[in-house]
């Protein structure tokens, strides 16, 4: 049986009974993102020759999918970490072991969630798809940040957003530099500044929405004026602001400009077809966002009991621990394609994720928290604010010349690190901060709405 016999086998064992003209078309690769892309380098090729001898057809196409699911990634050694987390909790252990477990346990579903979107995108289009990737890119974020509202810890989920855009400005772009500079000393690194210089000027704009509020506090606070209502009307419009220019990217990435995005693929790339059915990549798509949203609701519980177990603060974890566990199939994708010189893929990985956080999930928790009658604003402190400044103009100094070398890379990753000592050092009870914050906040809810 050849290699083409045995894909259609799998496809018709997966539900898959379709023409030649329903076939995905290669140009649905144009909804990849670099993120997909990235992802891509940690899975693995699964045998069909495993699931052939399987005697039932139902069972033989629920192994299959089983296969490429669970065991087509190299991350699959991590996900025994999500029964024990289960257990650990059914049981009572300690609640650092079940924030850890927990932690450890979303590493693999952020990236088969990223590969159960491809999969999908195979089948809606181009533009569905990267609407697709687009949204859920950073799902396990923004779960995280809606379960944080749940339980009003405000804090966290500004910790964890914030660290999110530090890590993949300073962190996995800073590494990727490093590491594909030394490994092509010999060779002029160059990129697609275009890319850059959009993300940038998105980033920016955000930015600018973080500081008007922290700004405002301290312009408003010696005239004794309500200045947590005001902060928090102006933190919404903001958002509101924020969220139309993410819409706007959209339009500009995978419409008017999508020229400009096709150049991140590879060279000579094969025609790619689905993996596995619609149906069964939509299920499982469901099911392992059902189990993130439980494993999150495990980290956000036990976040300040494992904080004070380990003697670290909750800035600490939420800034520096999570992005780097949570977002580590990515972050592992962009150096590897640093290494091989393909520096517009590195660089949409960090740049893409930074600027969908920024502006897609952090004012989209703003606007949840509304919904929800939580007074969460755009004010993430001064500590906070600066770092995520000199954060983004660090990096959009560093990307202004199209060109790259390891120093640049030295110079990135240095500042993450004195970042991480920072927010190490800076221990803040959050739960005393938080309720502080809620109950000056909620005194002028009925004017702010």
């Amino acid at each position: 049986m050849d290699s083409s016999q045995e894909s259609s086998l799998i496809n018709m064992e997966n539900g898959d009974h379709h023409d030649d003209h329903d076939q995905p078309k290669k140009e649905i690769c144009n909804g990849r993102t670099p993120q997909n892309m990235s992802n891509s380098i940690l899975r693995k090729k699964s045998d069909p020759m495993l699931v052939s001898g399987v005697r039932f057809q139902m069972i033989r196409a629920f192994m299959a999918n089983l296969q490429e699911v669970i065991l087509g990634t190299k991350l699959a050694v991590l996900f025994p970490a999500i029964p024990m987390a289960i257990a650990a909790d059914f049981y009572k252990f300690g609640r650092p072991w079940i924030f850890a477990l927990s932690l450890l346990g979303l590493t693999p579903l952020a990236e088969r969630v990223s590969f159960l979107t491809e999969q999908l995108a195979y089948y809606t289009g181009p533009t569905v798809g990267g609407l697709l990737n687009a949204t859920c890119g950073n799902a396990t974020e923004l779960i995280i940040a809606i379960l944080a509202l749940h339980q009003k810890k405000i804090n966290v989920v500004k910790f964890s957003l914030l660290g999110s855009i530090i890590s993949n400005l300073l962190l996995v772009l800073g590494t990727s530099l490093l590491c594909g500079g030394l490994a092509n000393l010999k060779k002029e690194q160059r990129f697609d500044r275009t890319q850059a210089d959009v993300n940038s000027l998105l980033l920016l704009l955000g930015l600018l929405c973080h500081m008007l509020p922290l700004m405002f506090k301290y312009a408003l606070e010696p005239i004794n004026y309500p200045i947590a209502s005001y902060t928090l009307q102006m933190s919404r419009a903001s958002s509101i602001v924020m969220l139309v220019a993410y819409i706007s990217y959209i339009v500009f990435q995978l419409k008017t400009h999508k020229q400009m995005f096709d150049t991140q693929e590879e060279d000579g790339d094969e025609e790619e077809k689905a993996i596995i059915g619609f149906w069964s990549a939509f299920s499982w798509l469901v099911g392992m966002t059902l189990i993130i949203s439980l494993l999150s609701e495990y980290v956000v519980g036990t976040i300040e009991a494992a904080s004070d177990s380990w003697g670290i603060s909750v800035s600490f974890i939420s800034i520096i621990l999570l992005p780097i566990v949570g977002n580590a199939a990515e972050h592992a994708g962009s150096i590897i394609f640093a290494f091989k010189n393909k520096l517009d893929i590195s660089l949409g990985v960090a740049m893409g994720s930074a600027s969908q956080i920024s502006m897609f999930v952090v004012p989209l928790s703003v606007v949840v928290a509304w919904i929800m009658g939580i007074p969460m604003d755009l004010d993430f402190n001064l500590l906070e604010t600066g770092s995520l400044a000199f954060t983004i103009i660090i990096t959009a100094f560093t990307l202004q010349d199209g060109t790259s070398h390891y120093m640049k890379g030295v110079i990135l990753f240095l500042c993450y690190i004195v970042i991480a000592v920072c927010f190490f050092v800076h221990k803040v009870p959050l739960s005393e901060n938080t309720a502080a914050k809620i109950d000056a906040q909620a005194s002028f809810g009925a004017l702010a709405a």
